[in-house]
This record gives structure tokens, C-alpha cells and sequence, in this order.
């Protein structure tokens, strides 16, 4: 019953609370241990930062643009202009469940506690929260892409090593997300294709239409309109 594939879908616009450090405007850079994201930008301008170990490279967004970034890849979304862009990730759950780490310094990502008590964001006085995390999250990025552009790319490989500690106690939790999702939508493929194989079509007797209405939530890039896709609204019940 998960959205198409296993993945989830949101809508997002991107920060615009102020500059920071380095006078752009956007989101809290970060990455996906396990989970690749796509972007299709559907108003606005912006552009989308990226660090790798090829570097930092900055790629234009405007409506129409469609990109995406695999596990590992450090972004920042930047908007110059009203930047609305529909997300869509893969492994529903995981990227809810922490999959994603934050750009902080050195001596926090380092931390567990240290980083949780960074990346959390309490109940009241959200928005000021929000920009304090995403001003330690610029200060990390700027670090790490300043040793890159000089070639050193040791600052990097530690990050990723900080990252894989902080989440490793999460993997078997996430294992069993993925295989309610992910790998149930798979498998869901595969017995169709088998049946269709036979000339079976007794899974179109079972169709349904499913709906998941928005949340509004704060995210690390900005504004975002989520959606619960593993718990839909089912407006055509199962005949059988």
C-alpha cells in the first residue's frame, strides 16, 4: 500500500530565514547514509550544492529541473527566489528514521550525544532552533569544502566514518522498514509479472485508490509538506 516502489514523496520550500556565513540563503547541508533523493523543482530559482569526494560543484535549479543524489553525497539547496521543489526519496521510513546526518563540526558528529542534542529541535521557539542547527550545519560544509577545494579530502572521509557510527545502531530497525516496503513492493512486482505470465489477472480485480493528505513540518532544508505513504487514506476498499 506504499507509494509507488517503496519510496515517499513531499513538498518543499526551501528556507528563506536569513543568510548565513557565507551570504546564501537555504537549507541545512547533510547526507543519506542509505537513501537516494531526487529534487523536481516546480517554481522558484535556487541552485542545488553538492560535496563528494570529486569536490564541490553547484548545479542551477530552476522550474523543470529534475536531479538527484545518491547515498553519501553532501547538499544544500540554496534559493534565490521562491524555490518550491517536490522530493522524492527512496526507502520510505529510513530517511524519517535517521538516515540522514548533518554537516555539524568535527567534534559534534563525532559525539552521539553531542549530535543529538545538536540535531534535535525542541517544542517551542522552533524557527530560531531551526537556524541555530542549520548554521552549525554551514559551518561543518564550509570546513569540509574549503579542504576539499585544497585537495585534502581527509576531513571528508572522517565525516563519513563519523556518519556510518552515528547510524550503525539503527540498521537492523531500518532492515525491517525496508523489507515492509521496499522489498514487499518488489516482491509485489515480481508475483504480478509472474501472473501475468500464467494470463492472470486477478490482482486488477483487487485495485484500489489510496490518498495521503499533507503534514507541515519543519525540515533541514526548509518548509515541508509530507506525506504519511505508509499509512494512506484507502478510498477503494479491497473486493476480496
Amino acid at each position: 500500500m506504499t507509494f509507488p516502489g517503496g519510496t515517499s514523496v513531499s513538498r518543499l520550500s526551501v528556507y528563506q530565514i536569513g543568510t548565513c556565513a557565507d551570504g546564501l540563503e537555504g537549507g541545512t547541508p547533510h547526507l543519506h547514509t542509505a537513501s537516494t533523493e531526487a529534487y523536481v523543482v516546480v517554481g522558484g530559482r535556487g541552485a542545488l550544492q553538492t560535496l563528494d569526494l570529486n569536490g564541490l560543484r553547484e548545479t542551477e535549479l530552476n522550474a523543470g529541473s529534475t536531479v538527484w543524489f545518491t547515498p553519501g553525497t553532501i547538499h544544500r539547496a540554496i534559493n534565490r527566489g521562491g524555490l518550491e521543489v517536490v522530493v522524492v526519496m527512496s526507502n520510505a521510513g529510513l530517511p524519517e528514521a535517521g538516515d540522514a546526518v548533518m554537516t555539524f563540526p568535527p567534534e559534534i558528529v563525532g559525539d552521539a550525544a553531542s549530535y543529538r542534542e545538536a540535531a534535535t529541535l525542541p517544542v517551542e521557539e522552533v524557527e530560531a532552533a531551526v537556524r541555530r542547527r542549520r548554521e552549525l550545519a554551514v559551518e561543518g560544509f564550509l570546513s569540509l569544502a574549503n579542504s576539499a577545494a585544497k585537495g585534502d579530502l581527509a576531513p571528508l572521509q572522517r565525516f563519513y566514518d563519523s556518519a556510518v557510527a552515528l547510524v550503525r545502531p539503527k540498521a537492523a530497525a531500518w532492515r525491517e522498514i525496508w523489507e515492509a516496503t521496499v522489498a514487499r513492493e518488489t516482491r509485489r512486482t515480481a508475483e504480478i509479472l509472474d501472473a501475468l505470465d500464467r494470463g492472470d489477472g486477478a490482482h486488477l480485480r483487487r485495485s484500489a485508490l489510496m490518498e495521503s493528505p499533507p503534514e507541515e513540518r519543519w525540515g533541514m532544508c526548509g518548509h515541508l509538506r509530507a506525506h504519511d505513504v505508509a499509512h494512506p487514506i484507502v478510498h477503494t476498499p479491497d473486493p476480496s
